[in-house]
């Protein structure tokens, strides 16, 4: 069995996100989702309109994702990795490089970001501030 493994917020979970799990699991038999938490996510300085207890309960709804994990650091990835036997680590192409530290211990595929959305934009739209492209959904 080859288990994939990915990282993320997944807030106000979009058509991106979907895109990007399910490319993700087609790479191999099982998909594990790191979904960062509340506190980490603040020492990130990003912000989310939904806890974590929502994101996690939205991903696991997914039918991509067979399983939920908390992302509580950087450092956790290594650890993760070898855990659960990943086999692929995914990231959208926007980090292309900065996980290459993981290439000892598994493959490292950066898949490209899905045009036209973003869960920046998403936010800003919710919060009445203006957006800069129109009809990206």
């Amino acid at each position: 069995m080859k288990t994939v493994i990915t990282y993320g917020t997944f807030d106000v979970l979009h058509a991106g996100h979907i895109r990007l799990l399910s490319r993700a699991k087609a790479l191999g038999d099982r998909l594990i989702v790191g979904l960062s938490n509340d506190d980490f996510n603040a020492l990130k300085k990003k912000s989310a309109l939904l806890d974590f207890r929502n994101r996690k309960a939205v991903l696991e709804a997914c039918r991509y994702v067979d399983l939920v994990i908390e992302e509580k650091n950087w450092e956790q990835k290594v650890d993760d990795v070898q855990a659960y036997a990943a086999d692929i680590f995914v990231m959208g192409d926007d980090w292309k490089g900065k996980f290459d530290f993981l290439k000892p211990y598994c493959e490292v595929v950066y898949l490209p970001r899905t045009e036209g959305i973003s869960s920046t934009e998403i936010r800003d739209e919710l919060r009445g501030e203006p957006v800069l492209e129109a009809g990206r959904y």
